[in-house]
């Protein structure tokens, strides 16, 4: 076996870890470079992934290395920065065109942000560099079978463009209700405040919603969704209170904790929550029915923001896909892509305050006519304003870049002045990014990051928090709240191996 077989083997044996130095430092220079990744790896070890990066990055200065490169790229991708991580894999193949870790991460990057047929190539690569592999063998055979997965799910959709949840609810078999079931049951095919709370109490006790009730309810909420506009308007009252939430990510029993603390949604207690209900936690299926029924139950109260995760790559990778099939069919999994197809791009709270899941656009003067008028019924694109809506985020400084993230852009606070004051708002809200408060203010307090998922993933010790505002001033005010304990399933529980290789 030739030595660059031996190195690429080795780096591919052991892919979920950043790579250590490998040979003694030659000079001054790489003896300080190594001393400073190999402190970026401790970090890493600690979930601290900034500091790691803040630590990679010093060492790349004193002496560039595929390594330091290859090890950032993962501390991005752990921080979701996919696009950071993809052009540092990309530094690092430059470095290095045989360094078989560095396709490994660019496959990675590549796979999150839903590019299969690029991160396919990448990973045949590694597969034939370390034949004896078997995570390699095993990420190849996946990512291949996901490649067929989803030209299948293409041509099946051209011939079937006509499918509605509707139809699909039509052509199946309903079956009786078992005599054992004591679950929750809708009321003449309708939801209720009881039911719902009998729901809320029937989830907490781990237990399934019994199948014809789902399905009935993922029609209804099809019917419901269709006559929504892109941009759904809110009125508050003056002295009316109003709550927004950020990402929940199937954290089921922290959503609960937010009834506990905030009240249940009810006419006088309205809610919007900010996209991305599901993936990552393992207990989206139960967020997801609970958000949909209050819908259902209160539609001009109660409403739901599309998120990138709402949408089928995604459900995919991070494990929706995943736990819709194994706790019911994949029948039900290709009925809520079709739902979130007709999921609201925004809201505009009193013609002053604009709420999405991610941000702001790429170019100048987009008016509020403009993100009503869009087409919305479709997966996500990779540009245009309904991209930039679902994956864009702010950035402190002036003027716009890349998105780390390699989809949408980041925008300053000159982008977030400029379209507020062409369409006469206060100022934004939005989610999408994990913080350590629950909540950020930016750009002079015109953007607003609100993220509802304490703990995200059980590893990130972040808080959650909501916000509340009436409708006379439009103060916001922020709540933060502290992880709960939830049943001893973990996180990712049901993804796909894909999303696990990095």
């Amino acid at each position: 076996m030739s030595s660059a077989t031996e190195e690429s083997t080795q780096q591919a044996s052991s892919p979920g870890a950043p790579v250590a130095n490998e040979s003694a430092p030659e000079n001054p220079l790489q003896k300080k470079a190594d001393e400073l990744g190999a402190r970026g790896n401790d970090f890493f070890k600690e979930q601290n992934y900034e500091k790691a990066i803040e630590l990679y990055t010093e060492a790349i200065e004193v002496c560039p290395n595929e390594r330091f490169y290859a090890n950032r790229s993962f501390a991005h991708f752990r921080t979701e920065a996919y696009g950071y991580a993809l052009a540092d894999a990309d530094k690092a193949i430059a470095l290095k065109n045989s360094y078989t870790k560095a396709y490994y991460r660019r496959a990675a990057a590549m796979m999150a942000l839903g590019r299969f047929k690029k991160a396919l190539a990448d990973l045949e690569f590694v597969a034939k560099r370390c034949p004896s592999s078997k995570d390699a063998q095993d990420k190849y055979s996946e990512c291949k079978k996901m490649v067929n997965k989803i030209a299948f799910e293409k041509a099946i959709a051209v011939e079937h463009q006509e499918k509605t949840v509707a139809k699909m609810c039509r052509d199946l078999e309903f079956v009786s209700i078992e005599e054992d079931y004591n679950g929750p049951k809708l009321e003449d095919g309708k939801v209720t405040l009881e039911f719902m709370k009998s729901l809320l109490d029937w989830y907490k006790n781990q237990n399934k919603l019994h199948k014809n009730f789902a399905y009935k309810i993922l029609c209804d909420m099809e019917t419901l969704l269709t006559t929504q506009p892109s941009l759904v308007e809110i009125t508050v009252p003056d002295e009316a209170k109003f709550t927004v939430c950020g990402d929940i990510h199937g954290q089921f029993y922290d959503l609960l904790n937010i009834f506990e603390i905030n009240g249940l949604p009810s006419p006088t207690n309205p809610y919007l929550f900010n996209g991305d209900f599901v993936d990552r936690g393992s207990f989206s299926v139960e967020c997801i029915f609970t958000l949909f029924g209050f819908k259902l139950l209160y539609p001009n109260h109660f409403f739901l923001s599309r998120g990138n995760h709402e949408s089928f790559n995604m459900n995919q990778l991070y494990g929706f896909t995943g736990e819709v099939v194994s706790k019911y069919s994949q029948n039900m999994a290709d009925m809520f892509t079709l739902v979130y197809n007709w999921l609201p791009l925004c809201h505009l709270i009193n013609k002053k305050v604009l709420v999405m899941h991610g941000g702001l656009f790429s170019r100048d003067n987009v008016s509020l006519d403009e993100l009503r008028k869009i087409d919305r019924n479709r997966q996500p694109p990779e540009e245009g304003l309904m991209c930039e809506l679902l994956w864009s985020d702010p950035h402190p400084l002036n003027g716009r870049v890349p998105s780390k993230r390699g989809v949408g852009i980041q925008f300053g606070p000159d982008v977030t002045e400029a379209f507020l004051k062409y369409n006469n708002l206060d100022y934004i809200i939005r989610s999408h990014e994990v913080k350590a408060n629950g909540y950020e203010v930016d750009h002079n307090g015109k953007c607003i990051t609100v993220f509802s998922a304490p703990n995200y993933c059980d590893q990130m010790k972040n808080l959650g928090a909501f916000i509340t505002l009436k409708g006379n001033d439009l103060t916001p005010k922020f709540t933060t709240y502290q992880e709960v304990p939830h049943p001893s399933v973990r996180p990712m529980a049901y993804a796909s191996p894909l999303s696990l290789m990095a």
